[in-house]
């Protein structure tokens, strides 16, 4: 008897410390290092709303997105107010030194080009954040948020995929998407050589065919069910990200949570299908390795290999499906966005649309595009920078600091985040001039380094060591697609067009875009 009562004892003693333990865990989460980190901040001089217990300012951000949904803008590049509101709304209210809470998180904002530089730089000090909420990561992963040496290891067997040589290999597959998508616009044409339409949904489908066919050797229509369940996923992981996060709620069942896993499941299966089936043709010499996934597979092997076929050497499946999510989330995303608000703004600026045209004329004339003659395009090349200042396709980078750092005049205690508004930076007079917020590709005349002055002020991919890995992919699709619709068409906004920028994990038009379109006579 007393020997049961003194087990029992000790099991509540147990369950009362373990209950202590766990509630003091949350107060320290959810209040007493919330209000520790808002004092540290507030002593150094930054301003910022006072914390509220787990929503911070999630609330008022999420009024103000779905205020500036509600309605398009006035046609102007001005995009911040709308795009990016809640970040301008607390800086035109606390100052450049200021703090939005994200949940219980401080998210500190830098604007200040040396500062941004030092925090990209030391991407070992500022990493990305760990992504909290589980469900967010069913997304993504992959290369873009990994760390430390997973991080050096995976940009290290992906690099050879993204080699310029390599890139080169792939243009006739860029001239291919991009010559059936100008044959399926003249399709569309009346008697009168002209056509209405919304570009947008054409350039998606045209970046995707491009991502499809370079990353895995088959054509869009193949791809379209992952292009499909990827959709929809972002859109879900954004509607789960913009609400405060409670440990354990991923379990709770909801139709949210449940379609979230079934994608997640299902994009796997179909990948994971895709990949055995190209490792199996690549030992049978039966497939190519000039794309993105043999490249990959090729490149892992090599490292396996060299490294000795140990468990931490070389990607497992899990890894490469991750890598290929990337691929085609990524890789269809930032061409598409840059595509579509160049053929916004060259319709909003027909000047420089007729000098790009008589460029691209002058360089090809009816040749077909090669690497050679795509680099000499001189002011397609600025037309494309200054498109990607006024739009840069993700509008901030966040890190995070681990441990007490000093930047600058600043100290930053560990927990907090920082935040680099690259739509601010791009858009910001006193970086820029006073023509900050006028089209000007002509500023990019000299080149990049020219027209920063040398500061860290231009950043549509990112900065430092890890820039965006697939930019020159980028860029040489968008020199391709540009050149050929500007060969055989002019175009100009339609009545019908609405001016709505809006982030969507990328700077997308909410509405579409509506141009219409007129076949050059040569």
């Amino acid at each position: 008897m007393e020997a049961t009562w003194a087990t029992t004892s000790a099991g509540i003693i147990i369950t009362v410390i373990v209950a202590v333990i766990w509630a003091w865990r949350m107060l320290n989460w959810f209040w007493l290092r919330p209000k520790r980190l808002e004092r540290l901040l507030r002593e150094q001089g930054l301003k910022g709303n006072p914390y509220r217990v787990l929503v911070g300012d999630l609330m008022d951000i999420r009024k103000m997105q779905k205020e500036v949904m509600s309605k398009p803008i006035n046609l102007s590049d001005d995009i911040v107010p709308r795009a990016f509101s809640h970040v301008q709304h607390s800086v035109n209210k606390h100052g450049k030194n200021s703090f939005i809470w994200m949940g219980p998180i401080p998210r500190v904002t830098l604007t200040d080009p040396e500062l941004i530089k030092d925090v990209l730089n030391k991407n070992y000090d500022f990493p990305k954040p760990n992504i909290v909420n589980p469900l967010v990561k069913l997304l993504a992963t992959g290369l873009a948020n990994h760390e430390g040496e997973k991080w050096s290891k995976h940009r290290r067997i992906i690099n050879p995929a993204f080699n310029l040589e390599k890139l080169k290999i792939m243009l006739p597959i860029f001239f291919k998407s991009c010559n059936d998508l100008i044959s399926k616009w003249e399709g569309m044409l009346s008697l009168d050589g002209s056509c209405e339409m919304d570009v947008w949904p054409f350039l998606q489908n045209l970046a995707r065919d491009v991502i499809s066919r370079a990353a895995f050797g088959s054509s869009y229509e193949e791809g379209r069910r992952i292009f499909e369940l990827q959709k929809e996923q972002t859109e879900l992981t954004i509607k789960v990200a913009m609400k405060a996060y409670v440990p354990g709620w991923r379990f709770v069942p909801n139709s949210t949570h449940r379609r979230m896993k079934q994608i997640y499941r299902d994009l796997n299966a179909s990948l994971k299908g895709m990949i055995n089936k190209k490792e199996k043709a690549m030992k049978a010499g039966e497939a190519t390795k000039n794309d993105l996934l043999g490249i990959l597979l090729e490149s892992n092997h090599k490292e396996v290999q060299e490294q000795g076929n140990s468990k931490n050497v070389g990607l497992n499946l899990e890894d490469i499906i991750d890598e290929c999510k990337l691929f085609y989330f990524a890789g269809q995303e930032t061409t598409s966005v840059l595509l579509v608000w160049t053929m916004v703004l060259l319709s909003r600026y027909p000047d420089w649309q007729a000098r790009a045209r008589d460029e691209v004329l002058q360089v090809f004339g009816n040749n077909k595009p090669d690497f050679d003659r795509l680099s000499h395009l001189k002011i397609v090349t600025m037309i494309l920078y200054e498109v990607l200042r006024f739009y840069p396709p993700v509008l901030g980078l966040t890190r995070t600091v681990h441990k007490d750092m000093k930047l600058g005049n600043l100290t930053l205690p560990a927990g907090v985040e920082v935040s680099i508004p690259i739509v601010l930076v791009h858009h910001d007079c006193e970086l820029w001039g006073n023509d900050a917020k006028e089209f000007n590709p002509e500023r990019f005349s000299e080149g990049v380094l020219k027209a920063t002055n040398g500061r860290v002020s231009f950043l549509p991919f990112g900065w430092g060591p890890r820039i965006c890995i697939g930019q020159n992919f980028s860029m040489l699709e968008a020199k391709m697609a540009l050149s050929l619709i500007l060969h055989r068409f002019s175009f100009e906004l339609s009545p019908a067009y609405a001016h709505a920028p809006i982030s969507v994990i990328t700077l997308q038009p909410q509405y579409g875009a509506h141009i219409i379109l007129r076949k050059v006579e040569l």
